[in-house]
C-alpha cells in the first residue's frame, strides 16, 4: 500500500500530470487526424507549465497553508523531546554529509538542533526509514548531528518509519506524557500535526524550510517562470493530497494503533541514544 501510495501521488505531481497529457496531445496528433484535440492537449499543458511555475500563482497556493503555524518561539515551559522528520537522502562519499541530506531534511535538522539547545537535557529524536539505501534517514541525520556538536546520548533513532502516520504513532511510545515539540517542513506542519494529535499527542509545532514569500520585488523574479516556483506548487498540491488521503483512512476506519515494526528492529532506536553508529 506504502509503494503504491507514492506511485499514484508521484504521477499526479503537476509536471509529470501535465507532461503525460502534452505526450497524450502528441500521440493523437500523429496517429489520429483529430488535430484540434491534439493542440487542446499540448496547449492545455503548455499554459498548465507555465502557470505552476509562475510566482504570483505558486505563492498565492503555499503561502496561506505554510503560515497556519506560526514559528517556534520558546517559553519557560521545558521540553523534553525535539522531534524532526526526515525528508530524504543519498549515499555519496564523495560528498561532505552535509550534501548527503536532502536539503529539506538540513533544513529540519538545523532548525531541531536550535531548538534542542535552547532545552538542556532534551532528547533529539530523529525518524526515517532507508528509503532503498542500507542508512536510515535518521541515522544520516544524526551523522550530521554529531558531526556539529550534538551529544551523542541526546539522540533517539526512529529507523523504520515510513511515513508521518508511522512517524507519529511510533514517537507516542517514546514520547508518552512528555513535552514535545515537533520540527517539519512548514508546509507539511499542519498534516503532522492531525497525524500526531490522532496518536495521543499534543506537539508544539516548529515549522521551518518556509518557501512562499509574498516580499519578491524584483520583476524579473516574479513574472518569469521558474523551477523554484514550481516546487512550491508540488509542494502545495502533494499536501493537498496527503490531506484527502487522511480524510479518506479516517472514513475507512484505519486502526488508531501503533504500526508493527520487525521483531528485529524493535528495540533499536532507544538503544541507538548509545549506540549511534560512526560514519560509513
Amino acid at each position: 500500500m506504502f509503494e503504491l501510495k507514492k506511485i499514484v501521488s508521484a504521477l499526479l505531481m503537476p509536471l509529470p500530470a501535465l507532461l503525460i497529457i502534452g505526450f497524450l496531445g502528441l500521440l493523437i496528433l500523429w496517429f489520429t487526424r483529430r488535430k484540434g484535440l491534439a493542440s487542446f492537449f499540448i496547449g492545455f499543458a503548455f499554459i498548465g507549465i507555465f502557470l505552476v511555475s509562475f510566482q504570483p500563482i505558486a505563492t498565492s497556493l503555499l503561502r496561506p497553508l505554510e503560515r497556519e503555524n506560526n514559528p517556534f518561539v520558546p517559553t519557560s515551559t521545558t521540553v523534553d523531546y525535539v522531534m524532526v522528520l526526515g525528508s530524504g537522502h543519498v549515499i555519496d562519499h564523495a560528498m561532505p554529509i552535509t550534501s548527503e541530506l536532502s536539503r529539506t531534511s538540513l533544513m529540519r535538522l538545523a532548525e531541531g538542533m536550535r531548538i534542542h539547545r535552547m532545552f538542556p537535557g532534551s532528547k533529539l529524536i530523529l525518524s526515517g526509514y532507508g528509503g532503498g539505501t542500507s542508512i536510515s534517514q535518521a541515522r544520516m541525520m544524526a551523522k550530521v548531528a554529531l558531526a556539529l556538536g550534538t551529544n551523542k546520548s541526546d539522540i533517539l533513532l526512529l529507523e523504520t518509519a515510513k511515513d508521518t502516520w508511522e512517524e507519529a504513532f511510533q514517537a507516542a511510545s517514546v514520547v508518552g506524557d512528555k513535552k514535545l515539540v515537533l520540527v517539519t517542513s512548514a508546509s507539511h506542519m499542519t498534516r503532522a500535526m492531525n497525524e500526531f494529535e490522532q496518536a495521543g499527542l499534543a506537539p508544539t509545532p516548529a515549522p521551518t524550510n518556509f518557501l512562499a514569500s509574498n516580499k519578491i520585488k524584483q520583476p524579473w523574479e516574479r513574472y518569469k517562470p521558474q523551477a523554484k516556483y514550481l516546487e512550491q506548487t508540488e509542494r502545495y498540491w502533494h499536501e493537498t493530497l496527503g490531506q484527502w488521503w487522511q480524510h479518506l483512512r479516517n472514513l475507512l476506519g484505519e486502526p488508531k494503533q501503533a504500526p508493527q515494526q520487525p521483531e528485529s528492529t524493535s528495540n533499536v532506536s532507544m538503544e541507538l541514544a548509545l549506540n549511534t553508529a560512526s560514519p560509513a
